[in-house]
């Protein structure tokens, strides 16, 4: 039997040998390197791999989203954010209506906002001087719901939206009113091409406006400052 101790060194490691052609380091003679080739196939690996085609996809999805939406992303966040808040103003008010009515009348104030190019908490102050936010308000000449519409006004408003008019039952649908709301208030900002102005015709009345804007009268601002108190405090 041949001995195995010879093939065992056991004063100190083997020493490593530098290649002088290319300064890398080599084995000594006596150990046997196998080099295992590597056979991969990379475009069959990367078309194979079903988290590399979900990642280019994605890619391409939000490269073309970019170049024609550049603000759609954060569009999207900013909305939800918007949304947020004036839910948060409607939790803490005394609406008179359901939770999930609440979240979707959120969702309603800020589309038609946007629809119309104002200032959600703009909305958010007229609903708080007119009703205070309850939704089954009447006021003593008869305005009615969030945004205190007149009857005779909301039934041409309707008309005008293609809403049905069912008196009551459409002016203290909550949608319905802020819809008819924002609407009319609209009008007569394109109307008066004043905030101040509007927001009064809107508590007065465009018609007996418009005579005090013919005649030169003074406007009140009493209702206007009663609406930037609201605002302010929002």
């Amino acid at each position: 039997m041949v001995s195995n101790e010879a093939l065992i060194r056991t004063e100190h490691p083997p020493h490593r040998i530098m290649d002088k052609r290319n300064g890398h380091l080599k084995a000594p003679g006596w150990i046997k390197v196998e080099t295992i080739p590597q056979t991969v196939n990379r475009s069959n690996k990367s078309l194979s791999n079903p988290g590399i085609l979900l990642k280019l996809v994605l890619f391409t999805v939000v490269f073309i989203l970019s170049f024609h939406f550049p603000n759609f992303i954060p569009d999207l966040s900013q909305r939800e954010q918007t949304i947020r808040e004036i839910l948060d103003v409607l939790e803490r008010q005394p609406t008179g209506l359901a939770n999930v009515t609440k979240e979707q009348l959120a969702e309603v104030i800020y589309e038609e906002a946007a629809r119309y190019n104002q200032d959600p908490k703009l909305i958010l102050a007229l609903i708080a001087t007119e009703s205070e936010f309850y939704n089954w308000a009447v006021s003593e000449k008869g305005a009615k719901g969030l945004m205190q519409i007149m009857p005779y006004v909301a039934e041409s408003l309707a008309q005008e939206l293609g809403i049905e008019w069912s008196g009551d039952r459409t002016l203290f649908n909550p949608y319905l009113n802020i819809r008819m709301g924002i609407h009319y208030l609209s009008q007569l900002m394109l109307d008066f091409k004043d905030v101040r102005t509007a927001l009064t015709a809107y508590n007065y009345g465009p018609t007996y406006v418009k005579g005090l804007v013919e005649r030169k009268e003074k406007i009140p601002h009493h209702y206007y400052r009663k609406f930037l108190t609201a605002y302010r405090s929002i």
